[in-house]
């Protein structure tokens, strides 16, 4: 069955395990130069870094080293690791799809092809490269046509792209085309094998050479920022944002503000989320 073979292996008959390895290389060194130019030219470091500074000024309390370790714990558990900043549970699902699928996939490409280049016993490493591929398309898929807000409640065609669609399209080219290249190679099906392998190579390039038009750079950036956020929140600075309202406080209930709200009940029903936005 494919999907325990090593496809490489089988490249490598064609292709020499130097050039794929350099390709490999090669990608790896466009996204990080193509991160640090992002970072330089958005100035993303030098505001994070000056919000921080802000942040640390008007901060209500100092935090212990043991709560500074206890912020950065939930960052990972839940902002990274579960991604439960997504309120809903169809977003979060497909996110941790293509979350996880792409750090197998990455991975195992690694493994398989400076480890097994050549070997067709490969272990796990192929099913898991396998694996991540589909989990990618499986929640890549179900972002694009379902759960993209332009399509799902301001009633554009799934068909419509914009630069902004740049990584997911990539993203989803690169492990769609590299499951029907393993999949037609494994079938020795000509010419098939060769279209299929041109386009995974032409979609992982755009993929990870275009981390500048893409969002591929937030990834490494989102963890430092909700990090941050969480501190804020801890410290009371709270990005320098007023305090939320609280009507159990009557200094806050009695507010000019506060009026309209001062009797009526604290839970009023789910409001705009009582049903999905199809009305366009």
């Amino acid at each position: 069955m494919f999907i325990i073979d090593n496809p490489f292996s089988l490249l490598s008959e064609t292709l020499s395990a130097a050039l794929i390895q350099t390709y490999v290389i090669l990608m790896l060194l466009l996204v990080v130069g193509g991160t640090v130019i992002d970072v330089l030219h958005k100035k993303s470091a030098t505001y994070f870094f000056e919000n921080a500074e802000k942040a640390k000024k008007n901060a209500k309390r100092q935090l212990s080293s043991s709560e500074r370790r206890s912020v950065l714990v939930k960052t990972v558990t839940e902002d990274v690791l579960t991604s439960a900043e997504f309120c809903n549970p169809k977003r979060r699902m497909s996110h941790l799809l293509g979350m996880y699928g792409f750090v197998l996939f990455v991975l195992s490409t690694a493994i398989l092809v400076f480890f097994y280049p050549t070997s067709a016993d490969a272990g796990l490493w192929p099913l898991l490269w396998h694996l991540g591929a589909l989990m990618v398309v499986v929640g890549g898929a179900w972002f694009w046509f379902f759960i993209r807000v332009d399509v799902s409640a301001e009633g554009q065609p799934w068909n419509r792209i914009v630069r902004a669609d740049m990584f997911i399209l990539s993203l989803l080219g690169t492990t769609a085309f590299g499951l029907l290249w393993s999949f037609f190679q494994s079938m020795q099906a000509q010419p098939w094998t060769t279209v299929f392998l041109i386009l995974f190579i032409l979609a992982s390039t755009v993929l990870f050479g275009g981390v500048l038009w893409s969002k591929f750079a937030h990834m490494f950036f989102k963890p430092a920022a909700a990090y941050q956020k969480r501190i804020a929140k801890a410290d009371g600075s709270l990005d320098m944002l007023p305090e939320p309202a609280d009507r159990t406080n009557p200094a806050d209930r009695d507010r000019h503000s506060m009026e309209l709200l001062r009797n009526e009940p604290m839970n009023m029903g789910l409001g705009i989320k009582r049903e999905q936005p199809q009305h366009y």
